[in-house]
């Protein structure tokens, strides 16, 4: 059932929803492992963010999701029939550890949002929380870094009342990568991962969207080839 849920929607929106109004390009899809525990981690700058993921990454991915999202009834069933589960920001919320270390021993996806919040408009990454590090050091699973550029001008659901011309989205994959294994697994082992994450990140994207991360981006995380 889940995966019938999770083939739909990825169709209706690849197929439907986004033509009319997203001009799409993928760099770097090479890079992605197609099977094995995996950390996907992305800057978020837009609603559609996870929809454009999932339509062209080709895995079943589990998102962790903020818990605000869950309170919708209707909303919450479709959230968990296409995987995924809420999260409580601003907190050490176990439960949500709990799933995303399930979700990663059965060898599935897991894309994480660092910052834990959209950039919007400004489109330019935050400081981002100690999650993702915590769950792939946790799980000694790969990350994959991506980044996303031009969602921040869909604006949705104003963007269905838009008529062309389409916004341009670009979705960059990096290569992926282990984080170095701490002696102890403490706050600052955490936060030395999420600083790496965050500057595979930034790699990705041009200047103006490093924000918080605009220093001299990590090397080694640029993608080979486009779609």
């Amino acid at each position: 059932m889940i995966a019938f849920v999770h083939d739909t929607a990825n169709w209706i929106i690849r197929h439907i929803l986004l033509p009319p109004y997203v001009s799409l390009k993928v760099v770097g899809l090479e890079n992605l492992p197609l099977s094995g525990p995996l950390v996907i981690a992305s800057n978020h700058l837009n609603d559609a963010d996870p929809g454009i993921l999932s339509t062209r990454i080709p895995r079943r991915i589990v998102y962790m999701t903020k818990d605000e999202l869950f309170r919708v009834p209707v909303l919450a069933q479709f959230l968990r029939a296409f995987g995924a589960f809420p999260v409580r920001r601003n907190e050490a919320d176990l439960s949500a550890l709990r799933h995303a270390n399930e979700a990663l021993k059965q060898g599935l996806a897991l894309c994480i949002f660092p910052e834990g919040r959209r950039s919007g408009h400004q489109a330019r990454l935050q400081k981002a929380w100690p999650g993702a590090a915590l769950v792939a050091l946790r799980n000694d699973a790969p990350v994959t870094p991506v980044a996303i550029t031009g969602s921040q001008r869909l604006g949705l659901p104003w963007m269905f009342l838009r008529p062309i011309p389409r916004a341009r989205v670009t979705l960059t994959i990096g290569r992926p990568f282990n984080l170095p294994k701490p002696q102890r697994l403490n706050a600052e082992a955490a936060q030395a991962g999420t600083t790496l994450i965050m500057q595979k990140i930034a790699a990705l994207l041009p200047p103006e969207y490093r924000g918080y991360y605009g220093g001299e981006p990590s090397p080694g995380a640029q993608p080979s080839r486009g779609e």
